[in-house]
């Protein structure tokens, strides 16, 4: 039901051209959480195919979109996707706390892939998302491919990276207080080794003056328990 659902949204909000000529559906489920935010700025941490820069564009016609996605065949398919599109940019980079190189897990599924490595417990919850290989991409801090200057207010970070979310967010530290907004996917549970859970993304940010405003989409196991979900937070300045 959640598919012919989203199948539904996509074509209402006509966003079907992605979808048959780039095979990209876009994350519609996230237009209720950001349409209301009147965005000049996205910084799209974790892009894929342009799935949530689609509905970001769609949302915020004028916005400049910074998007970030280390895998080849994904960033591909988002260049081409966005070809015509001069004021959304990609770089070809994963985010993280320093600049050098790291191991990627890549999954059967690509939007599923991680730089940590892939527990039985996702590919038993997500059948079709286990490692298919390893392979080595860059990663930077987001200061060392995107100024203070550069951020257009008001500013929304979103941040998609299948565990890594703590470590993407040290690496954003310094332009974290620029960002009126964060939407950030979380974990209950354990999916990849050594991740970060949700509490502790939601003291991290806490710290940092942002206040969690809302918790969306979340997911369930066959029992009922918890997954994971995407938090939105907002800059305790704005909210206040």
């Amino acid at each position: 039901m959640k598919k012919i659902f989203k199948l539904i949204q996509i074509f209402r909000r006509g966003l079907s051209p992605a979808l048959l000529r780039n095979n990209v559906a876009a994350g519609v489920e996230h237009r209720p959480v950001i349409a209301h935010l009147g965005c000049k700025h996205v910084v799209d941490i974790g892009a894929n195919r342009g799935q949530f820069a689609l509905i970001a564009r769609k949302c915020f016609p004028d916005a400049k979109i910074d998007s970030f996605e280390p895998l080849v065949e994904p960033a591909d398919s988002f260049q081409a996707l966005f070809q015509n599109d001069h004021y959304t940019q990609l770089h070809r980079l994963a985010i993280g706390a320093n600049e050098g190189e790291a191991k990627i897990h890549v999954s059967n599924r690509d939007d599923s892939s991680s730089l940590l490595p892939i527990t039985d417990t996702q590919s038993t919850l997500f059948p079709g998302t286990s490692e298919c290989e390893v392979r080595i991409v860059n990663v930077a801090p987001l200061r060392d491919i995107i100024s203070e200057s550069e951020i257009q207010q008001p500013a929304l970070l979103k941040v998609d990276v299948q565990g890594f979310e703590m470590e993407v967010l040290h690496g954003c530290e310094g332009l974290l207080g620029l960002f009126h907004y964060i939407y950030v996917e979380c974990s209950f549970i354990e999916l990849y080794v050594g991740q970060a859970f949700a509490d502790e993304v939601i003291a991290f940010l806490r710290k940092r003056n942002f206040i969690l405003d809302g918790i969306y989409n979340p997911c369930y196991d066959k029992k009922g328990k918890a997954v994971q979900a995407d938090f939105f937070f907002v800059a305790r300045k704005i909210a206040e």
